[in-house]
């Protein structure tokens, strides 16, 4: 093989109580798509950003492109021609497309250019990367896909040959994703070369020409991607077998307990977001909903869980009317919401693990001792809970903000599921977690199942919605576009979540 054009050799970086970088060892070839795997803190983004020169490194070599790095920073990556694009993006949202993009590039220099040949050349330099930006758009009206063509588009207009980009997918929907793999490949195709740091198994397989899985800050194995399979690389970063494949209700599912019938509701705008909508969820199923984010998703949720007003329709509990009761009436009823955002709406970071635990229930006699809170109660309940659901907290009493994302999930779980709902209501419940944890949270959605709950499903993530789901209900606009069978080809599932193909017969629909 030839010379690799980034080396780095026993790079080690030390955090307070942790080591992020064990005597990393990482190379990457000109012209090739390189993913660095690992569960969040595996300490992929840590070597990254210490190639880039964000954090300094503690021990180790950089080498690139021959050339020893000594004092490193990111002004010197960019002499390097090394640019990176971090998972938050760093645009500020009342400028134009243009006005993010100038700063730092040769452009800005010459500020003799009238606006029209900055236009121009922003343009011709976007579309030549098959990256299609108005240049004078404000970032605030510019959807994530098209914010991260920017932070592309003003990385590569600093002229750089390497490529560094921190999970690029996270906030993207699919059709956004494919395009994005497009212009990458493209990119390689031009002599770039290209790190991609992330945690999904099905991207690295789609994109990638080799792949360095890192475990608990140490690099596991550098393959080549063609030469390895999903389950491989899965065992590669937890060290044992992670399950994909779960059980779907085949005959049919029981007696509906969630029923919708007609249901509009208004967005914080005051804009229609569900158009009379119907729809049931039986006993013992899941029924998963798929569309692209802001189709009418978050207001279904809040409308059944009683967060959001219901303009008109009913949402049934069994035969039980409760649209029109408070979200603290229907979650005794026995409707549970695991919501989408853990840190503001399925926690209060503030408050400690024994206390998010009993939310919502806290009132019960069984914490009450007279006119007070009977904290030994509490706490017996939260250690019970810590030590079934392996949350992850030096004690009851450590603060919920203190959890990593994968943590949280488990304490809303436990919270949650302890309270034997009937009814769950799951709005993305592995968004950003990493295998072990998402692994671990759709195990426990498929024991509610078999416990005879009923389950609605939402979730950006196909895989998941057609792995988990016993029927998979497609929402586009507001409106149903229809139910189908979870083997649905992926294709005919994009053009329906894109109002392309609506369904004539609602398959297998008791609605």
């Amino acid at each position: 093989m030839k010379n690799p054009i980034i080396s780095m050799r026993n790079i080690t970086k030390i955090f307070p109580g942790i080591v992020a970088n064990d005597r990393v060892d990482f190379d990457a070839q000109e012209g090739e798509i390189h993913v660095i795997l690992g569960e969040n803190g595996a300490g992929k983004s840590t070597l990254m950003n210490i190639l880039y020169g964000m954090w300094d490194r503690d021990e180790g070599e950089i080498t690139i492109r021959g050339q020893k790095v000594k004092h490193h920073s990111p002004a010197k990556s960019v002499n390097l021609k090394i640019g990176m694009v971090h998972q938050h993006f760093a645009l500020v949202p009342r400028l134009t497309v243009a006005e993010n993009v100038l700063p730092g590039s040769s452009l800005f220099k010459k500020f003799f250019l009238d606006s029209n040949s900055i236009t121009t050349k922003i343009t011709d330099f976007s579309r030549s990367y098959g990256l299609e930006i108005n240049p004078v758009e404000k970032v605030e009206n510019l959807s994530p896909g098209q914010q991260q063509r920017v932070e592309i588009v003003k990385v590569l207009f600093r002229n750089v040959e390497i490529l560094i980009l921190d999970e690029p997918t996270s906030v993207l929907i699919p059709q956004e994703i494919k395009q994005l793999f497009s212009i990458l490949r493209a990119m390689k195709d031009k002599g770039y070369t290209i790190v991609l740091i992330t945690h999904k198994l099905d991207e690295v397989m789609e994109i990638s020409d080799r792949v360095t899985v890192m475990r608990d800050g140490k690099v596991i194995s550098t393959v080549t991607t063609v030469d390895v399979t999903p389950r491989e690389l899965a065992r590669m970063m937890v060290d044992r077998e992670v399950i994909y494949d779960f059980p779907r209700n085949k005959k049919g599912s029981g007696e509906p307990l969630l029923c919708i019938k007609n249901l509009k509701v208004n967005n914080a705008a005051g804009l229609p977001a569900l158009k009379g909508i119907t729809l049931d969820v039986h006993k013992g199923e899941i029924l998963g909903v798929a569309g692209i984010s802001g189709n009418g998703q978050k207001e279904l949720c809040e409308a059944i869980v009683g967060l959001k007003k219901v303009e008109s329709g009913t949402v049934f509990l069994e035969d039980m009317k409760i649209s029109h009761l408070s979200p603290k009436a229907i979650l005794q009823k026995g409707v549970r919401h695991i919501p989408e955002d853990r840190i503001t709406q399925g926690t209060i970071s503030e408050l400690s693990v024994s206390e998010n635990l009993i939310l919502g229930k806290h009132e019960k006699a069984r914490y009450k001792k007279g006119w007070f809170m009977d904290y030994n109660a509490v706490k017996n309940d939260a250690e019970e809970l810590i030590s079934h659901y392996d949350i992850k907290a030096l004690s009851h009493k450590t603060l919920a903000k203190t959890l990593s994302g994968g943590n949280l999930q488990k304490l809303i779980l436990a919270r949650e599921l302890s309270s034997n709902p009937k009814v769950l209501v799951v709005n993305n419940p592995t968004n950003g977690l990493d295998i072990g944890a998402t692994e671990y949270s759709r195990l426990k959605l498929i024991e509610q199942k078999k416990k005879g709950v009923a389950i609605l499903l939402i979730s950006s993530e196909l895989y998941e919605i057609q792995s988990m789901s016993d029927r998979i209900m497609v929402l586009f606009g507001g409106e149903i576009m229809g139910f189908v069978n979870a083997d649905i080809g992926l294709s005919d599932l994009g053009l329906m979540m894109a109002g392309a193909n609506r369904q004539k017969s609602f398959l297998h629909s008791k609605s």
